[in-house]
């Protein structure tokens, strides 16, 4: 199929390390902005969103290591020697994704400075919130043009995205809890600001990318996206019936609704990791359309 590249072994380490990478500072980037916005939750529910927040930052920095050397051997053609030589690594180190490496490592460091209480931990916390968004910026696919307007689309797309993912564990604890309706209700209004800015700014994005309907349809680009944004269609559905259905069944004292509110955010827990290898297969072994 057009515009996909061979698929190897070392391929597939990369998908499967880039969506690692993604998901951890997607979670890093997404705890910081729940303890910012739901700051009246309870303060095991802010703990758990803290702790989540602290182990993917520390498990980015590890996968960011781990990537060198698997970008190292695809690169050199020489397999697991090319994974630990040094020129090659130093070849990685000076492509954009050592730049990206940088900031994605600094914003990693100060996430994890939200072990620190108060509001010290949670403004290094935010800052390295932004320094991992931005640090997506500067490899994949927003490299191209208009280069200010896909840099911007992209940080506001993984923003809004984070805040969503980062919200899914601490959630679940509080389903439970008696302000979780209280908390669900309030996650589900703002989420819908979310879902509406991740559903525009994807569409944007994706209309850059590929130029047309009918290179949306002839592409490994393009009928990777669609899979992505069939799964994407799903989780908000999810979500939608947890607003409209769960939520208020929750809010009336039902206790059906607490086993099913924390099955479905399971749910929507293995649909984000669908889209996670989706979106590391869009950006390790095909071409968007309009650089083909």
């Amino acid at each position: 199929m057009e515009g996909l590249a061979p698929i190897d072994g070392w391929a597939i380490a990369a998908i499967i390390a880039k969506a690692a990478g993604y998901g951890a500072a997607l979670l890093a980037m997404g705890g910081p902005l729940f303890v910012l916005v739901f700051r009246s939750s309870s303060t095991d529910v802010r703990q758990l969103a803290r702790k989540v927040a602290v182990i993917a930052a520390l498990t980015g920095l590890a996968v960011l290591a781990l990537r060198f050397g698997i970008r190292a051997a695809r690169i050199s053609g020489m397999g697991l020697p090319g994974a630990i030589d040094p020129m090659m690594l130093g070849f990685v180190w000076d492509s954009p994704l050592g730049a990206a490496a940088i900031w994605r490592g600094a914003g990693e460091l100060l996430v994890v400075a939200m072990l620190i209480r108060g509001i010290v931990g949670l403004s290094a916390g935010l800052i390295g919130a932004l320094l991992i968004a931005v640090s997506y910026t500067f490899v994949g696919h927003s490299l191209g043009d208009p280069r200010w307007l896909l840099a911007s689309l992209l940080t506001l797309h993984l923003l809004a995205a984070a805040f969503w993912i980062g919200a899914l564990l601490p959630l679940r604890h509080a389903v439970g809890q008696p302000d979780g309706a209280r908390l669900l209700h309030r996650f589900g209004n703002i989420a819908s600001f979310t879902v509406a800015l991740l559903v525009v700014v994807g569409l944007i994005f994706a209309w850059l990318m590929t130029g047309s309907i009918s290179n949306l349809l002839s592409t490994a680009y393009g009928w990777t996206l669609l899979a992505k944004l069939g799964v994407v269609a799903g989780l908000m559905a999810l979500a939608a019936l947890n607003k409209w259905r769960f939520v208020p069944t929750l809010a009336s004292g039902a206790p059906a609704a607490v086993p099913h509110l924390r099955r479905t955010i399971q749910i929507e827990v293995i649909a984000v990791l669908l889209i996670l290898l989706a979106t590391a297969t869009l950006t390790s072994i095909t071409t968007p359309p309009v650089n083909l």
